[in-house]
């Protein structure tokens, strides 16, 4: 059959091959963890916006943190659930193509809010007299809408290149939902130019940012160790250690699974860490958040303690 993507009316998404009662117990299993992501997150916004305490920019970014988690999973999990409950794997071509232009869009606006709040520390901890001045509210808001715009151009690219290819024969994906290297497989024009654009995105906004981070974290490290109190340098620490633990999970998953060359043996694998990335890091977040910060901890047990009065 030839004819290109005006002709293509759904993709088959292969994604693990199960039976329907362990399709069922997985459904139960992972509409839970989406519940349980929605309310984490959804807490983390709550006390960000209810709490005074928390109006800082350090906790601005985390919304917007908690914000993209809650749009990434929920950009793909709810077709993923609806497929496991009803026992299909298929997905219409135009909710494929949103599919795929949200998950690129709000991981790399992920990406980039993390590299804004590994500054926003650096200026905390480096620079504290300055901090306020350099970090206000215009600036902030500055970060949060070039870290969202760029986010949604670099995925806008990525989609735009995919929609210029025809597809023949097999529609076939080999994931669980619409990842952009698995669909382009599928297609029967030449992908180079999509693999270049998509590897140097990915090093623009893997590489890069976490290369910033680092610098960040380093000079940080040296500001910390002139600290003369070691209460000082336990709060200083206290105050980076959660970004850090998201930044090593985010990174360390995403990097393997766009940074090391394409393999079709390690399919599998790699959709086990998407599987994994796309679960369990949006509720890392909330999680880490909650027990590594005291403000946090702090904001949840007042907000207890309005309730029960």
């Amino acid at each position: 059959m030839e004819g290109n993507q005006s002709w293509i009316t759904e993709f088959i998404l292969v994604g693990f091959q199960l039976s329907e009662e362990m399709e069922l117990l997985l459904f139960i299993i992972f509409f839970l963890l989406y519940i349980f992501n929605l309310l984490a997150n959804g807490m983390i916004l709550g006390l960000i916006c209810l709490d005074p305490r928390l109006r800082s920019p350090m906790y601005y970014f985390l919304s917007h943190l908690a914000i993209t988690d809650i749009s990434y999973a929920s950009s793909n999990l709810p077709n993923m659930l609806e497929n496991l409950v009803k026992h299909k794997k298929t997905i219409p071509f135009v909710s494929c193509t949103l599919q795929m232009l949200f998950y690129l869009a709000f991981g790399s606006v992920e990406c980039l809010i993390l590299v804004v709040m590994s500054y926003d520390r650096y200026m905390a901890i480096c620079h504290p007299l300055q901090y306020t001045v350099i970090m206000n509210w215009r600036v902030c808001t500055v970060l949060a809408i070039a870290s969202w715009a760029c986010g949604f151009s670099l995925a806008l690219i990525q989609v735009g290149l995919f929609l210029r290819l025809p597809f023949c024969g097999s529609q076939k994906v080999n994931h669980f939902f619409c990842e952009i290297r698995s669909v382009l497989k599928v297609t029967c024009g030449e992908t180079w130019i999509n693999e270049i654009f998509l590897y140097a995105d990915s090093v623009f906004i893997l590489v890069g940012p976490l290369s910033l981070v680092l610098v960040s974290y380093v000079r940080i490290l040296w500001a910390v160790m002139k600290i003369q109190s070691m209460e000082g340098r336990k709060k200083a620490f206290s105050t980076c250690s959660s970004h850090l633990c998201v930044v090593g999970f985010y990174f360390g998953i995403v990097m393997i699974v766009y940074l090391v060359p394409d393999n079709s043996q390690q399919e599998e694998q790699q959709k086990i860490l998407f599987l994994f990335y796309t679960f369990f890091n949006p509720l890392l977040n909330p999680l880490i958040y909650s027990l590594r910060n005291a403000q946090v901890k702090s904001a949840f047990l007042r907000m207890l303690t309005k309730e029960s009065r």
